[in-house]
This record gives structure tokens, C-alpha cells and sequence, in this order.
């Protein structure tokens, strides 16, 4: 992840300072001069056979000072991984996918041709989608995007990925911060086939809470009461939105209830994000264990329907 080497004033600055960002590229490792990469990839139209694109000098210039050093960096790490390992083999994927600033389709284009002219080899690649993918909740789009609109504008930016890494490449395109992103997951699956990775793990825990709130409705209440309470410091490493305001009145709720709060944005992230204190606190770390282990099969009920939503799109057919 050479997340912290992506400059994302790239899209924004003015043709000098953008010149002078480009000028300080470490392009003895990148092998090759301004002058030229700019010749090499603005001469070339690009088909990926349902459009072309024929880059401008602009678009080269931003790419390189948003992802130049990603690209050196991730290079040198692969040739360290060659160094290291061998004849053994190892997959590599490079993940852009943790910034503010969506990977445009010229930036995709600069990364993928950029690594493969260093002799680079990589399994996939996770750029920066349109919309927004926060952690434990569904895909949602662009502040202010109805899902709907949003859905729309995603399947068309994928596709147009999905075809210039079948060009490119082939290489599958990762789709990050995966969980729970059930709207999105029927594009995604028809549009990369076979090219799909999703990234997917830290929601089986949320699961967890579910059959918590069901086997022992009181400690879930301790759980998401802490959780409140936590969320505003545990959220910084996070792209999370969610206002425990906005949690419904714990106080208000019956026993039968509890695991509905599981389906609410608010509470389902705030419980998210904060599993690091919760299961840090002796108290609740041994009564929850304690307590799935005593149910396995009320946890293993609901972890069986939560993997089936997650499987079941990219099984059809």
C-alpha cells in the first residue's frame, strides 16, 4: 500500500507548480526523463476496445506527480521481493485506494504502463472509485448522489477500468473496504468476471455482535454504550461518517431489537471502528468469547447468512 506517496494536490495545482513537483521526480530510478514520458504516452492512442483515449500533456504531467512515486516505490518493493525471494513465487498487488481523489482513467493507464516499462509484474491493482467506501456499511456515491445515480456513474467508471486492465494486463482489479458493499457487487461481478478481488474481512465481528445482542442482550448494551463512547477517538485512522447521535436511544429499545441496531449505519460503524478497545477491555473480551463459545451455533447461523451475501453475486453462473 504506497498510499502515503500519492500526491493529491496533483488535480488541483497550477501549470508551474505542477511543472516544479514533476522536475523533483526521482526519474534516475524511474529510468526515463520528463521530455520522454510525455512523448511516450501522448503519441500513443490508446484502444481498449470499447473507447480509446489518447492522453494529453496535462494529464501526463498530473499523473506523474500524483503517482510517480507510487510507482517507484512500488517498483523497488517488488524488486526486493525478487531479490528476496527467488524462484519461489508471490503475488503482488498495489492498492491506491485509501485517498480523497479518485484514480482517473489516464492515472490508471500512467500506473499500469509506467510498472510494466520497469519490468514490474503484479496480480492486482486497487485504485481510488468513484463514490465513497467507508468502513462496514454499503458503497455509497458522491456527497449529495442519489444510490440510484450513483450505481450508474460507478458501473460506467468500472467498466472503463475493467477493459484497460484487460489490455494492459490482464490483472484483477481489487475492490477494498469490500464489506457489506451489496449494491455494488452485481456490477462488479458482471463487469470484471474473472478479474474480480475483493478485499473483505473485519465485518465477521459485527456478526458477532449480532448473535451477542441475542444470547446476552445485556453486554451488547455495555458493548455499544463503550463503542459511543470511544468512537470519536478510535475513528482517525478511519473514512467513517457515522454520528453517534443519530444511534437510536439504546434505553428505548426491547431485548428483541437489539440486533436491528446492527442494520443501522450509524451503529453498525461506530461498533466497526471501536472493535480494537472493545476486545482490548479484559471485561468484555472474556464475556464475549465466553459467550460464542457457549453459542457457536446462533454465531455460525448468522456468519453463514452474512458469507452468503458476500459470495452469492460472484457465483451466478
Amino acid at each position: 500500500d504506497p498510499g502515503d506517496h500519492v500526491d493529491e494536490s496533483a488535480d488541483t495545482l497550477p501549470a508551474a507548480q505542477l511543472q516544479e513537483k514533476a522536475g523533483a521526480l526521482p526519474w534516475t530510478f524511474l529510468e526515463t526523463t520528463l521530455p520522454d514520458l510525455i512523448a511516450r504516452l501522448t503519441k500513443k492512442n490508446f484502444d481498449f476496445g470499447d473507447f480509446r483515449l489518447k492522453l494529453t500533456e496535462e494529464q501526463v504531467l498530473r499523473a506523474a506527480v500524483k503517482y510517480g512515486r507510487v510507482v517507484a516505490h512500488t517498483v523497488k518493493m517488488y524488486r526486493h521481493l525478487v531479490d528476496r525471494m527467488g524462484d519461489r513465487a508471490f503475488d503482488l498487488e498495489m492498492s491506491v485506494d485509501e485517498t480523497n481523489s479518485v484514480t482517473s482513467l489516464p492515472e490508471h493507464v500512467y500506473i499500469a504502463t509506467e510498472m510494466k516499462r520497469l519490468g514490474a509484474r503484479w496480480v492486482s491493482l486497487a485504485p481510488r472509485y468513484v463514490g465513497r467506501f467507508e468502513k462496514g456499511v454499503d458503497y455509497m456515491g458522491p456527497a449529495g448522489t442519489e444510490l440510484e445515480a450513483a450505481l450508474e456513474e460507478f458501473g460506467r467508471d468500472f467498466a472503463s477500468h475493467v477493459a484497460i486492465a484487460r489490455t494492459l494486463g490482464p490483472y484483477k482489479l481489487s475492490l477494498h473496504s469490500g464489506s457489506d458493499k451489496f449494491s455494488i457487487y452485481p456490477v462488479y461481478s458482471r463487469l470484471a468476471g474473472e478479474l474480480v478481488h475483493v478485499k473483505t474481512a473485519g465485518t465477521s465481528y459485527l456478526e458477532a455482535l449480532r448473535a451477542i445482542s441475542r444470547i446476552n442482550p445485556a453486554l451488547f448494551r455495555d458493548i455499544l454504550c463503550f463503542a459511543l463512547e470511544h468512537y470519536a477517538v478510535d475513528r482517525a485512522t478511519y473514512h467513517v461518517s457515522a454520528e453517534p447521535s443519530r444511534v437510536p436511544d439504546i434505553g428505548q429499545l426491547p431485548n428483541e431489537e437489539l440486533s436491528g441496531l446492527l442494520d443501522n449505519f450509524h451503529a453498525r460503524q461506530a461498533l466497526h471502528v471501536t472493535f480494537g478497545s472493545v476486545l482490548h477491555d479484559e471485561r468484555f473480551r472474556t464475556e464475549l468469547y465466553d459467550a460464542l463459545r457457549s453459542n457457536e451455533e446462533v454465531y455460525y447461523g448468522v456468519l453463514e447468512e452474512h458469507f452468503t451475501r458476500h459470495m452469492s453475486p460472484f457465483c451466478q453462473g
